[in-house]
């Protein structure tokens, strides 16, 4: 008698189906972008004060931390499918509450405080649900290729992320229609994630989580991965740990502070953490100085994201493989090009020179994150890249729980000190990358 659930014989991942693992991610990158396009504006709309905003992405952040590795569990238990379809879902239902909460603020229906509370609630219904659809989407795409496609197959499905902070500020502006007003991206991205649950239910198989995937003998399991944020989400550390535990059937755990990689996540903790800081207070920048163009200002915010996200794609997906650097190269040369971008956003004196500034900066940015991830996986044996994986996750998500109230806190004092604070920060975290052997010495090997 067969058994009821053979393993797949063959590697098999239809392109209709990747596509559809791909729109899942997709969906979620894109509006979350275009949410933090609209909100400073939205905000100041309303009357909630800049700190506020900070809080609400921080909140939801912290919780997407702590229920990540949940999903993660779960995906390996209720199957792929069901997990990506909860996470879209939650992702969808978050951003339609969102959407009535902004809309009865801006009729004036519920005060400023009541907006504030309820809509970091429907935002929080993200950080929850929104982290299920993650880990599923590698599992499944790790567990239907085989070791030599899989690899490409992850790193295909990681640019989702990249892709979606272009689209989500591209597309945000044709959505604020006149009966809805700002709160239109949110509702048009609500019926998209309906829309994508739905493809994956018709479109994509049921999966067993007990498949193996091909060759190998164990089920393909899903990292976690951060939060996708205006610096787009480092994506990296998550596509090793599904690779990885796909291979060896296990994911060890590997504390931040063990000697070998601590040096990395220091690194890695600070240039994150400036990152957020610096993103957060952007549109708020933008909306106070930039003003006058004649532009509106979710345009304007839109086209500065989409400029930095270009930057970073245009280097992880180019610049990185032709110059072929090392992870201290990286590290050292991603954190000065991040210090220039940071300090031209300070003394921008217009908003072209202020995208072209955050563009230099964001590609700083793509230069160093990759560089500390690789640095850390370098720095362990084969078996503890997933738990080096896991480590550089952590610390990715803990740039996001904290630093963005702190870069609107500075703002709040002088619009320019979080940029100003910033580039210092990174002349000195390069010269961390310089200084400390671990970092200097850390090279590729083949």
């Amino acid at each position: 008698m067969k058994p009821a659930n053979p393993p797949l014989p063959d590697a098999s991942l239809p392109r209709q189906h990747f596509v559809l693992v791909f729109a899942a991610l997709l969906v979620t990158a894109a509006g979350n972008t275009a949410l933090q396009s609209v909100l400073p504006v939205i905000g100041r709309e309303i009357r909630i004060p800049d700190m506020a905003i900070a809080v609400i992405f921080s909140l939801s952040a912290l919780f997407w931390t702590f229920s990540a590795p949940y999903w993660a569990r779960q995906s390996d238990v209720r199957g792929r499918r069901r997990l990506m379809q909860v996470g879209v879902m939650g992702f969808g239902v978050s951003m339609l509450l969102c959407a009535c909460v902004i809309l009865a603020g801006i009729r004036g229906l519920i005060t400023p405080l009541v907006t504030f509370g309820l809509f970091m609630a429907a935002r929080a219904l993200f950080g929850i649900f929104g982290a299920a659809a993650n880990p599923a989407a590698q599992a499944y795409v790790a567990g239907r290729t085989t070791p030599a496609q899989r690899t490409t197959a992850l790193a295909t499905l990681a640019s989702a992320f990249g892709l979606g902070t272009i689209l989500g500020p591209a597309v945000a502006p044709f959505f604020i229609l006149p009966v809805v007003g700002l709160a239109g991206p949110m509702f048009a991205f609500a019926v998209i994630a309906l829309a994508v649950v739905v493809a994956l239910q018709l479109g994509l198989p049921d999966d067993d989580p007990t498949h193996a995937p091909p060759g190998t003998g164990q089920p393909g399991r899903g990292a976690v991965a951060t939060m996708p944020s205006v610096g787009g989400s480092p994506v990296g550390a998550s596509a090793m740990a599904a690779e990885e535990t796909t291979v060896t059937g296990r994911r060890d755990r590997l504390a931040v502070t063990d000697p070998r990689i601590k040096p990395f996540m220091i690194y890695g903790f600070a240039a994150g953490s400036l990152q957020a800081a610096t993103g957060q207070a952007l549109g708020f920048f933008i909306i106070d100085r930039m003003g006058g163009t004649g532009m509106p200002a979710p345009q304007m915010i839109g086209i500065a994201l989409m400029g930095g996200a270009g930057a970073t794609l245009l280097v992880q997906w180019g610049v990185i493989r032709i110059l072929d650097l090392s992870p201290s190269q990286l590290m050292r040369w991603g954190a000065l090009l991040a210090a220039a971008g940071t300090l031209g956003i300070a003394f921008a004196a217009d908003f072209h020179s202020l995208v072209l500034a955050f563009a230099l900066a964001s590609a700083g940015f793509g230069f160093a994150r990759p560089g500390f991830t690789a640095g850390s996986s370098l720095a362990v044996s084969r078996a503890e890249q997933g738990g080096v994986a896991g480590a550089v996750t952590a610390v990715n998500g803990a740039c996001f729980i904290v630093a963005p109230a702190i870069g609107i806190g500075l703002y709040e004092v002088v619009p320019e000190l979080p940029y100003w604070l910033a580039a210092a920060g990174l002349l000195i975290l390069a010269a961390y990358a310089w200084k400390n052997r671990l970092l200097r010495y850390s090279e590729v090997v083949e």
